[in-house]
């Protein structure tokens, strides 16, 4: 299907005078509409505003492509205005945009909007066909001029072929996060530089439909080098010992005959893959440090995260089918159907943070690193050491974090130390050296590091023991704050441990600022998630709701993928809002004779109702604390 077929004169308006992108939007959307392509008006904009706030379309060059699948539209179309005067749409090179195209696709079908986004941007490459859409005088001549161009590149995609005599051979691959219109942008702009410098040059995109026109082994091995213009990671493992020039998106827009000419100059540096999966080029030097570490820790925890949702849900239940009368000191397990559940969850929370670590280390060193980070984060939560082997002292999820990443780049240092082996050794490497060294030494290094773990423990609880007798309010305080540090490591464990042992001296009012300050970090985060969206990406604002259930049941554990993903400014803001609901609950007077239940024990919580004013309160703060230290995503 062709972009003509797609346009209609209905859906075109020349010399439009929008106030701003909102309005543009809205008059697209009108245009779908009366072509006869749209079922729900408002149900189409709303999945048009959706993608807005994932990503800005506006591109550069003045050019904006808004888009979506949405299943309020009946048949796939175009709509498109050119505004002479040109808008802020946040562009990418901060100038005003005057040409603009909505594509609507039907939810559920094809990948077509993708392919009319690609096409459309390839022929948006073009100054000269730009210019004759802006000065097009009537609907029926700018359609002229898009079939005009697309006949020409139809025409000229089958002249394509490989000269015969070829004296340079460049391949490229072109990426974006999106993997939408700088893809094939970048892409485009390589090919034809390269057909300009009689250079022959062929681009794989890596796009949201998947890799299209992918490199083969031959051409690969006949390569002069290679192009890598990805703003995201691409496979790299396959140009081993060929010259890779690693270079942002947008430079393979806007300088594609400066890094063809580099790679002929024999400028690009030989590339030897050393076995991780986000390996860098030296001379690339697109992606800092930081954000490397950051996409190896969201790899551990967006595959935590369905045990923490599964696991926590289940725990919920369990109190809610249980009777507290029964035994409170076993609430949660007093019923066969309430232990059931409690198991369960239990049995999900035990893989969580082996999880984690498994595939922060899987990230970082492929697959030889994920059996090595599963066993350091198991290692890490059962707090095993040299002296005891069974456990001591949980290292949490900090504990996970750390040897997810000490298990990654062990393996990626145990794998270039194996690289002086004989080549006889070679199928050795992934099912005994590896697997065997890797457990060894993670075992090692993480019982080292666990007693640091206990001695932070002992520590902190034995300066909450000293300070005991003294204000009850900043004690509150400073207790439901470290219910929040680590959510479940060991200044989370010292806080919790600290307040199941006041319950046996008598002093409940500990254990009610403990309990509302681990039950505050989900809370504040379900809040924030609901009331301040722009804050949290599409699928944390998903999953954030579950967290007012995490909260209520008293599941500190489900604000961890928040904190592990944005822990500078996760943690400080949950900080804040447990320190403020545990002081109000000393303040106010509240005491809990459970150690745990959340919500389910409130009927035991002595003054009750200023122990919920107290968590409405921290909660509250923790949200706007969040609010106020979070980017917009």
């Amino acid at each position: 299907m062709r972009i003509t077929d797609l346009l209609d004169i209905k859906s075109i308006v020349l010399g439009a005078v929008p106030k701003d992108k909102s309005e543009a939007i809205e008059l697209l959307v009108g245009l779908l509409d009366a072509a006869g392509r749209l079922t729900d008006v408002a149900a189409y904009k709303a999945d048009i505003l959706k993608r807005e706030e994932q990503a800005p379309t506006a591109i550069e060059e003045g050019i904006v492509i808004p888009h979506a699948k949405s299943e309020a539209v009946k048949t796939p179309g175009l709509a498109a205005i050119t505004v002479p005067g040109g808008i802020d749409c946040n562009s990418l090179d901060g100038l005003p945009s005057n040409l603009f195209f909505m594509i609507a696709a039907p939810k559920g079908g094809n990948d077509f909007h993708l392919k009319a986004l690609s096409s459309l941007s390839v022929l948006l490459m073009n100054e000269e066909f730009r210019n004759e859409l802006l000065a097009a005088k009537s609907p029926e001549q700018f359609i002229n001029v898009i079939q005009k161009a697309e006949d020409a590149k139809e025409s000229e995609k089958k002249k394509e072929t490989a000269p015969s005599s070829i004296t340079s051979k460049i391949l490229a691959v072109t990426a974006c996060p999106t993997g939408i219109a700088h893809t094939f942008m970048a892409a485009e702009a390589l090919e034809q530089k390269g057909k300009e410098m009689g250079v022959w040059l062929k681009a794989e995109t890596n796009g949201s439909g998947g890799v299209e026109n992918m490199l083969t082994k031959q051409e690969i091995a006949e390569a002069d080098g290679i192009i890598i213009a990805a703003d995201k990671n691409v496979e790299m493992a396959r140009f081993d010992g060929k010259p890779v020039l690693r270079v942002k998106v947008a430079d393979g827009i806007h300088k594609p005959g400066e890094l063809i000419q580099k790679i002929l100059d024999n400028k690009a540096p030989a590339y030897h893959h050393d076995g991780s999966v986000n390996d860098a080029d030296e001379a690339g030097g697109s992606e800092s440090i930081g954000r490397k570490l950051y996409k190896h820790m969201m790899n551990g925890v967006s595959h935590m995260l369905p045990f923490v949702i599964g696991g926590g849900i289940c725990i919920a239940l369990s109190f809610l089918l249980d009777d507290y009368a029964i035994n409170p000191a076993n609430f949660g397990s007093n019923t066969p159907v309430a232990a059931w559940f409690m198991n369960l969850g239990g049995y999900a929370f035990s893989f969580m943070l082996p999880i984690l670590a498994g595939f922060i280390a899987q990230s970082i060193a492929d697959r030889p690193g994920l059996i090595v980070g599963f066993v350091g984060g198991f290692i890490a939560n059962l707090g095993m050491t040299f002296s005891q082997p069974g456990g001591d002292v949980s290292g949490g999820f900090l504990g996970a974090l750390l040897a997810g990443f000490i298990a990654g780049y062990l393996m990626l240092l145990l794998r270039k130390i194996c690289n002086n082996l004989p080549k006889a050794l070679e199928g050795v490497k992934p099912v005994l050296i590896y697997p065997l060294g890797g457990l060894i030494l993670i075992g090692v290094i993480m019982c080292a590091i666990n007693p640091f773990m206990g001695i932070i423990n002992n520590s902190l609880s034995n300066g909450l023991s000293a300070m005991g007798g003294g204000s009850k309010v900043i004690l509150g305080l400073l207790l439901a704050g470290m219910m929040a540090v680590d959510m479940g490591g060991p200044v989370n464990k010292a806080a919790y441990v600290f307040g199941t042992a006041s319950i046996a001296s008598g002093n409940f009012d500990v254990m009610a600022a403990v309990m509302i300050g681990g039950m505050a970090p989900p809370i504040a985060i379900a809040l924030a998630t609901t009331f301040f969206k722009k804050k949290f990406t599409e699928n944390e604002r998903k999953s954030g709701p579950v967290n007012y259930i995490m909260g209520l049941c008293f599941i500190t554990e489900g604000a961890i993928p928040f904190a592990a993903s944005d822990p500078l400014r996760v943690i400080p803001a949950c900080v804040i809002g447990s320190g403020v609901a545990g002081a109000l609950s000393m303040a106010f007077g509240c005491t809990l004779r459970a150690p745990h239940g959340g919500i389910f024990v409130f009927p035991v919580v002595g003054n009750v109702f200023m122990y919920l004013i107290a968590l409405v309160i921290g909660s509250i703060a923790g949200m706007f604390m969040l609010a106020l230290l979070k980017k917009n995503k």
